[in-house]
C-alpha cells in the first residue's frame, strides 16, 4: 500500500488513506521546520513503534502554528484495539527528546518557508 499526501489550507497530511481519520490521535508542537520532512520522520518512527497493531492505518498532520508547527499523529483502526496502550506508546514517541532533536535536524528550514 502506498502513502498518500495532501497539502490543503496549510495542513500537510501523510496517510495510508485519504481523507485521514484519527481514531488514535496525539498532538504536540515543535519549532518551525519543513512540514513534509517532519511528517516523513514522524511517520517512520510511528510505524516502528506501532507496527504490531493489526488493522492500523497511520496518519500524520502538520500545520504551521505561529512560530512553530502543530503535529497530530495517529491514524485509523480497521479493527478493535486497546487504544489507551497505543496512545501511551505514541505519546512517549512524540515526547522523546532524542527523536525530537533528530526530527528537527532532518526537517530544518534552509531559508525557505515550510
Amino acid at each position: 500500500m502506498t502513502w498518500m499526501n495532501s497539502d490543503i489550507n496549510g495542513e500537510y497530511i501523510m496517510a495510508r488513506r485519504l481523507p485521514a481519520r484519527f481514531d488514535l490521535c496525539v498532538e504536540t508542537t515543535l519549532p518551525l521546520m519543513s512540514r513534509r520532512k517532519l511528517a516523513l520522520q514522524i511517520r517512520q518512527d510511528m510505524w516502528r513503534v506501532l507496527q504490531n497493531l493489526r488493522g492500523f492505518l497511520p496518519a500524520v498532520s502538520v500545520r504551521r502554528l505561529g512560530n512553530g508547527v502543530q503535529v497530530r499523529a495517529g491514524g485509523q483502526f480497521t479493527c478493535p484495539v486497546h487504544v489507551p496502550s497505543a496512545e501511551a506508546k505514541l505519546r512517549d514517541m512524540l515526547n522523546d527528546a532524542v527523536r525530537r532533536q533528530r526530527w528537527s535536524n532532518f526537517a530544518k528550514l534552509k531559508g525557505a518557508s515550510c
